[in-house]
């Protein structure tokens, strides 16, 4: 199996995709930790600040070393720069928020899942012209799971994910499993910002368990 073929599988058995970037490397360290030791086996950690680089490499090098049957992928790719530098620096999938084929173009030379962010039936198209095995409805909380339902027939076999707008509540997450989706992404409503700053770890331990428990229950 490929690379692209067993995350693309892990996420879908996983049922979820959390997310998140801290500025602090050492905190970012034990909210990855924390994310596995309650059973997560891919998350993603997102571009979204000056030291996202330096701190994924901190993480690759703690997967290697403690955590090798996790799947640690990047978010946040806008360009082909992004999307190579972090390729370079062991990013196991690429997630963006908008469809620039020129990403998916280079994670397809290595090999590896991409999954862009889509807000229209347009984009997904655009998406779906350049492989994208695995869709992100985004920004969830505006499209909304009628959306999903009302556009999942004119995409038949299509995988999507939304993120945004999915919290840690058994209705709202089967109604987005209700709706079609494969997986749904976690950000801050599982990875707050109180939970960053103050160093919850223990809180998101026990909300990362119950998160899995609600996939389970809601499939």
């Amino acid at each position: 199996m490929s690379k692209k073929e067993t995350v693309l599988n892990d996420i879908i058995g996983q049922g979820t995709l959390p997310l998140f970037f801290y500025e602090d490397a050492t905190v970012s360290l034990e909210i990855t930790r924390t994310l596995y030791k309650a059973g997560i086996r891919v998350f993603e950690y997102t571009n979204r600040g000056a030291a996202a680089l330096s701190n994924f490499k901190i993480l690759k090098k703690a997967q290697q070393e403690e955590m090798p049957d996790l799947q640690l992928g990047i978010g946040t790719i806008k360009s082909a720069a992004e999307a190579e530098a972090f390729i370079s620096a062991g990013a196991d999938f690429i997630v963006s928020p908008i469809v620039n084929p020129e990403v998916g173009k280079i994670a397809a030379q290595h090999n590896l899942l991409w999954i862009p962010g889509c807000m229209t039936p347009t984009e997904i198209y655009l998406a779906q012209q350049h492989e994208a095995a695995l869709i992100k409805i985004f920004p969830a909380n505006i499209l909304g799971a009628e959306f999903v339902s009302s556009i999942r027939d004119l995409f038949l076999g299509q995988l999507f994910i939304p993120t945004g707008g999915v919290d840690l509540s058994i209705d709202n997450i089967s109604t987005w499993f209700k709706a079609g989706v494969c997986a749904v992404g976690m950000g801050s409503k599982l990875i707050s910002k109180n939970v960053l700053e103050k160093q919850l770890y223990d809180q998101l331990y026990s909300d990362t368990v119950k998160l899995l428990e609600i996939i389970q229950a809601c499939r």
